[in-house]
Order: C-alpha cells, then structure tokens, then sequence
C-alpha cells in the first residue's frame, strides 16, 4: 500500500469517528447518520490530499502542520454551510487532518527496504 492509499483508507476510518462525535451535540443527533456519512466522504478527500502531499514531500513536520491545515480548512466549509457549531466541527476536522497527516508521513510501503542506520 503506498501513501496515497494508506492517506485515503485512513481519512476515511476517522472520518467515520469525526462524525461520531456529531453525538455530543444534542439538537444534531436526528442527523447522526447522515453526518457520519458526510464526515466519511470529506475524511476520505482530505486523507487522498495529504496522501499526494505525503507522497511528494518527506517531512514529518511539513506533513502535519499541512495535514492540520487540509483538515481546518474542509471542516470550515462544513461548519461555514450550517452556519452554526464551528468549534465543534473544526476541531475534529481539524485532528482528524493533523493525525492523517502525521501518520502518512511515517508510514512505509512494506514494499520498501527498511534504511538501516549503524
């Protein structure tokens, strides 16, 4: 598997967490399913971004602070649609980018030699 799978396949599985935690906002609870959903979809497009930038440039830092950035910037347009519960939307968007973001960055193709450092 490289990045850009690894990046995909990972933004999608906390994608489906983000939405979860739609479950501490009361009044969204009727829409748990459908925001689930929703934060799956966008979990899997900002794991693909990070997994190209991941797969371009081999910097933990770098890929974090983008990762975090990728994730702020689609949970805003979520957030910026409802009009309303900003926090509680960016700031899962906003992990769920800077964790895809990190571990891409230290993920290795098990396709790949292992660089041994003596």
């Amino acid at each position: 598997m490289n990045k850009i799978t690894y990046g995909l396949a990972l933004g999608g599985f906390l994608g489906i967490f983000d939405g979860l935690t739609a479950w501490f906002t009361p009044e969204v609870r009727s829409m748990l399913m459908q925001i689930v959903v929703g934060s799956t979809i966008k979990g899997l497009i900002v794991g693909l971004i990070i997994g190209i930038f991941a797969h371009k440039v081999r910097s933990v830092a770098s890929g974090a602070i983008f990762g975090l950035a990728v994730g702020l910037f689609f949970a805003f347009l979520v957030a910026f649609l409802q009009h309303a519960h900003y926090a509680a939307i960016m700031i899962p968007g906003g992990l769920v980018g800077l964790i895809v973001g990190y571990a891409t960055q230290k993920y290795r193709s098990s396709s790949l030699p292992a660089v041994s450092r003596s």
